[in-house]
């Protein structure tokens, strides 16, 4: 598999969590307080996932369609790199997204609202990490094979 189809299965996978995210939050938000907490952030989240992955999928064509010969080596190479780069850099922000929710949960007054909140973000950000890990060490594999 090539770099630019690995970013176009890349973005239909994140397309696919972000409808599910969002199925998600709104079976969610009709529960309490708590529940309202975490699905708002599933939406919220499923939202912007379905932005990125639609921005991200339209620029990598974009990009192809730019480029005089996009099936060179050299060009893979260097495209294929800078997606590691993008993957392992948004898996650490994750881990700081899992913290900043955990930090959002410790604020709750009592009603499970804000809990629900800092769950939520912390499920997204779980997600999110395991899913550019795994991406991240796809496109690697593919780099060294």
């Amino acid at each position: 598999m090539n770099v630019w189809q690995q970013q176009e299965a890349l973005s239909r996978r994140l397309l696919r969590w972000a409808g599910l995210s969002i199925i998600l939050g709104l079976v969610l938000s009709l529960g309490n307080k708590f529940w309202r907490g975490v699905g708002s952030q599933f939406l919220g989240w499923g939202v912007t996932n379905a932005l990125i992955a639609i921005f991200g999928q339209a620029a990598a064509r974009q990009r192809v369609a730019d480029l005089e010969n996009p099936g060179l080596v050299d060009v893979q190479a260097q495209e294929a790199e800078k997606l590691s780069r993008l993957l392992w850099i948004n898996a650490a922000l994750d881990v700081l997204y899992m913290l900043g929710g955990r930090a959002v949960g410790q604020r709750d007054k009592g009603d499970g609202r804000m809990k629900g909140i800092g769950v939520g973000i912390i499920l997204q950000g779980l997600f999110l990490l395991v899913f550019d890990i795994f991406h991240a060490r796809e496109v690697d594999r593919e780099r060294r094979a």
